[in-house]
């Protein structure tokens, strides 16, 4: 199998065929492909904010990501809402592809987790047997054997291994086991989940419905791997045919991510609800115009009832001059003469945008621009949100509608 390594938002040339040229263009509509002058099959290639592994046909290619992978994973898992990661979770080699780090991580968390023994459960089962367990079901019994005895419609519950949390680590691990991996140890240890999981069921999952496990008391020891297993399922599921174009893989679009986690962490640095703080995907009715056909729909924003009292969007774009686009400022400023809002706040990834505060002509509206430094450890970044969540209280105190309420 031919590979093929970029790195995010760097140019690099390759030798394709038709075929991969066109596959490629297919299944990852991020990627800039365009012909060398002068070079027949020879084709620049440019990853716009989508990193991961992918896997074409025989083309092997991965696309690394600005910030190091242990940092990727860990806001991955941190947006999911599952659990906070340490260091050492993700802690190996830069060298490592995205891949194979994960198939190392899920090894490593399994074998954590599994060091008592695999998770058990009781499971709802319902058989005909000949024999009494646990609860006859007489209408079944009526319905079906037409008053025969045996065998016997019964319902009961199963003391087993074979529980969702189990499901979802075998699952992630057959997911992975299907990409190239470099790495004999990555292959060894997904080969060892696979043998310890080898009498719970497999389950194929789409991935905006990936089900979420009850921990407790006896199931924590569970949380990591369980967590890890999810965000891998979340994003490996990628499957595009289209023609005769086949690929898969895993991808993860950074510009969703980062808003995400953005979100996220301002929600808990504020200690306020989702219905409160509010993703683009929970937003009542916003327009910029009084007839109510442009429609507005920012990233951030804070509610009490149903007045807005903060807004703001999350950005990771790419900045080619390392300036904010002036189309940002006027999507920032629409939102906030829409809600009617003494401004809002623009939140870059760090080396995208130096942090500002521009006064409006006329208007007099605050348009903060603020970054994050994902190159930073997790706890470093959420430290620096705590900070960008007292600037964002300082602005919605000026909120008309607050300062009506006082």
């Amino acid at each position: 199998m031919r590979q093929v390594d970029l790195r995010e938002y760097r140019r690099s040339e390759y030798r394709l065929s038709a075929t991969e040229r066109d596959g490629l263009k297919t299944a990852l509509p991020s990627l800039r492909v365009e012909n060398k002058v002068g070079e027949e099959g020879v084709y620049s290639l440019t990853p716009g904010a989508t990193v991961g592994a992918l896997q074409i046909a025989d083309l092997s290619v991965l696309i690394q990501p600005k910030m190091g992978i242990p940092q990727l994973l860990s806001l991955a898992c941190y947006a999911m809402g599952e659990f906070q990661p340490q260091d050492t979770d993700f802690a190996f080699g830069e060298d490592e592809a995205l891949p194979d780090i994960l198939a190392l991580s899920l090894a490593a968390a399994s074998r954590r987790a599994f060091r008592r023994g695999l998770l058990h459960g009781y499971r709802t089962e319902e058989e005909a047997l000949y024999g009494i367990r646990g609860r006859i079901r007489f209408d079944d019994q009526l319905r079906r054997r037409f008053g025969v005895a045996l065998p016997v419609e019964v319902r009961y519950d199963e003391f087993t291994d074979d529980i969702l949390a189990n499901r979802l680590v075998k699952a992630a691990a057959l997911r992975l086991s299907r990409m190239q991996l470099r790495s004999r140890e990555a292959r060894r240890g997904l080969g060892w989940v696979s043998g310890m999981l080898k009498r719970v069921s497999l389950i194929e999952l789409s991935p905006g419905k990936i089900p979420v496990v009850a921990f407790d008391r006896l199931s924590e020891h569970y949380r990591g791997v369980v967590a890890l297993a999810r965000l891998i399922l979340r994003h490996s599921e990628f499957q595009a045919t289209r023609g005769e174009v086949r690929a898969s893989g895993f991808l993860v679009d950074m510009n969703r991510l980062f808003q995400e986690f953005v979100t996220r962490a301002l929600r808990d640095a504020l200690e306020i609800s989702e219905r409160s703080f509010r993703s683009d995907r929970n937003l009542p009715r916003i327009t910029l115009d009084e007839a109510g056909d442009v429609k507005l729909e920012p990233d951030l924003s804070w509610w009490e009832g149903g007045a807005c009292t903060f807004v703001g969007d999350a950005k990771y774009k790419r900045i080619a001059d390392e300036r904010v686009p002036n189309a940002d400022l006027y999507q920032l400023l629409a939102y906030a003469t829409a809600l009617d809002l003494p401004g809002g706040m623009l939140i870059y990834a760090k080396g995208e945008a130096d942090p500002i505060t521009h006064i409006v002509k006329h208007a007099g509206k605050q348009l903060q621009v603020r970054a994050l430094d994902l190159s930073r450890p997790l706890d470093e970044i959420l430290a620096r949100v705590g900070d960008l969540a007292d600037q964002i209280r300082r602005l919605r105190n000026s909120a008309p509608s607050l300062s009506t309420a006082a």
